[in-house]
C-alpha cells in the first residue's frame, strides 16, 4: 500500500511542478518536466525485481521506441496549434499519438512475439 500511495505522489508532484513552471517567466521548462523518468523509474523497477535482467532489457528498448509517438505528438501541437484552437490542437494530436503507439504495438508483437 505505501508504495501505491508514492507513486500517487510522485505523480502529484509532477503535476504541481508543471502546473508552477508554466505560470514562470521559463515557462517552457514545463515541456522538460514530463520527460522526467519518474514512471520509468518505477516500471523499470517492477520489471527490474520481478523479471530477469533480459526483461528489463527488452522494457528498455520499447522505452526507446516509444519516443517516436511522443515525437509524433510533439510535431503535431507544433504544427497546429497555429492553425486550430487548443482543443481540437490536443485532441488530434492525441489521436495522432494513439495511432503511432498502435502502429509501434503492432509492429513490435510482430518482430517479437515473445517481447523479446
Amino acid at each position: 500500500m505505501f508504495s501505491l500511495i508514492l507513486k500517487c505522489l510522485l505523480g502529484a508532484v509532477a503535476v504541481l511542478l508543471i502546473a508552477l513552471l508554466s505560470k514562470s517567466r521559463n515557462f517552457f521548462i514545463a515541456g522538460l518536466v514530463p520527460l522526467f523518468p519518474t514512471f520509468a523509474l518505477i516500471a523499470h523497477y517492477i520489471v527490474g525485481t520481478e523479471r530477469s535482467a533480459a526483461d528489463l532489457q527488452v522494457t528498455a528498448l520499447f522505452g526507446l521506441w516509444s519516443l517516436v509517438p511522443y515525437a509524433i505528438y510533439l510535431l503535431a501541437v507544433y504544427a497546429l496549434s497555429p492553425r486550430l484552437t487548443l482543443a481540437p490542437t490536443l485532441g488530434l494530436a492525441t489521436l495522432a499519438w494513439l495511432a503511432a503507439a498502435g502502429v509501434l504495438l503492432a509492429a513490435w508483437t510482430r518482430w517479437y512475439p515473445s517481447g523479446a
